[in-house]
């Protein structure tokens, strides 16, 4: 698939008629299962890369090593690839538009792009910025500008929710594709969202929320994993580990199912 063909298909996935069901990888190989699995798109999670190379979190992770995974598993997948960029590795805007470039070049056609604790009127210029930068690489990049109103606790009730709306028109003006909202769960909230915000509403996959089918009929257009995969795998190896130096015993490591990982990247 063309990178421009890719981008196109990304864009119409957030148009339905069904909800994007996003899985979120942190290599190549979890990328590859998922593609495997049937997922239409691949994002990467900023949290499960970092986790992957030993760093925190929240900007940490060099813009290299964010680079060079989007890379390779734009390698080994066919579906669309969207980047986690966190609050894009910087507040400069010149700096901003190269790691733009830099992704886009990897195979990138989407990205989420974080305010955190930033001014919003600042993240508005970074859309700005990011958006011209896809534009001189030639590619129509999905920025899905997310909004931490709640995942960081920044206002409370009907404040909250005003202040999500109110950035997330911001964002769209500045040049956004979606909107994510992470930490919103209420599915009453979440309707109310979906209706307020003129752009594809993306939630986080959170403990008790509400199936895709029942987000999609609340107008939701993206679910995403997050973290979720990485923490069922690393727990799985937690556990066989700890099992495995407890007897020495291979049922520690016991798997089913498992594709031949050397077969699927020697096709």
């Amino acid at each position: 698939m063309s990178r421009t063909d890719a981008a196109e298909t990304f864009h119409a996935l957030h148009r339905g008629p069904e909800i994007l069901v996003l899985p979120n990888a942190w290599d190549a190989a979890s990328a590859a299962l998922m593609a495997d699995a049937g997922a239409k798109a691949v994002a990467t999670s900023s949290a499960a890369v970092a986790w992957a190379h030993g760093y925190p979190d929240g900007d940490a992770l060099p813009m290299e090593k964010v680079v060079a995974t989007v890379a390779e598993i734009a390698r080994v997948v066919d579906a669309p690839v969207t980047c986690d960029f966190e609050g894009g590795y910087t507040d400069d805007l010149a700096a901003l538009a190269g790691n733009i470039a830099r992704v886009v070049d990897a195979g990138a056609v989407g990205i989420n792009f974080e305010d955190g604790g930033r001014d919003p009127d600042l993240h508005a210029r970074k859309i700005e910025a990011a958006r011209r930068a896809a534009e001189k690489a030639g590619v129509d990049l999905f920025i899905n500008a997310r909004t931490d109103v709640y995942l960081r606790g920044l206002a409370q009730g009907e404040a909250a929710e005003a202040e999500t709306v109110r950035r997330a028109g911001l964002y769209a003006a500045a040049g956004a594709s979606g909107i994510f909202t992470p930490g919103a769960s209420d599915e009453a909230l979440i309707g109310r969202l979906a209706q307020a915000i003129a752009l594809p509403l993306n939630i986080m996959l959170l403990p008790g929320l509400a199936p895709a089918a029942r987000l999609q009929a609340l107008g939701v257009r993206r679910l995403s994993s997050a973290t979720a995969p990485f923490r069922l795998a690393y727990a799985t190896l937690a556990k066989g580990v700890a099992a495995y130096l407890e007897t020495g015993e291979a049922g520690a490591f016991a798997t089913e199912g498992l594709p031949n990982l050397n077969q699927r990247f020697t096709r």
